[in-house]
């Protein structure tokens, strides 16, 4: 009995081993891994990328609307400045 219980956890043993992944299917596996976390890294360089190109298209138009608004100040001030001057008045005698 003792020797069948052992040929038993043996055999057990074995078919377990058996069962189980294949060296070709363990590559398999790992290079399908390899490909998703490429790909996953790459979606978040593009996405850092699009980050990146949109704070830069804010920054241009924060520039552009910036010189906008000085040139309206500088035209306003030139505005003031050419309005002819009053004539002084005359002093009483």
């Amino acid at each position: 009995m003792k020797k069948f219980a052992t040929l038993l956890v043996v055999g057990a043993v074995a078919f377990m081993y058996a069962c189980g992944p294949s060296a070709k299917e363990l590559e398999e596996k790992k290079i399908a891994d390899s490909i998703r976390v490429a790909d996953s890294l790459a979606m978040v360089q593009a996405e850092q990328q699009r980050i990146a190109d949109s704070i830069s298209k804010a920054a241009d138009e924060k520039k552009k609307a910036d010189s906008i608004a000085h040139q309206d100040s500088i035209k306003k001030h030139l505005i003031k400045a050419a309005k002819p001057a009053k004539a002084p008045k005359k002093a009483k005698k």
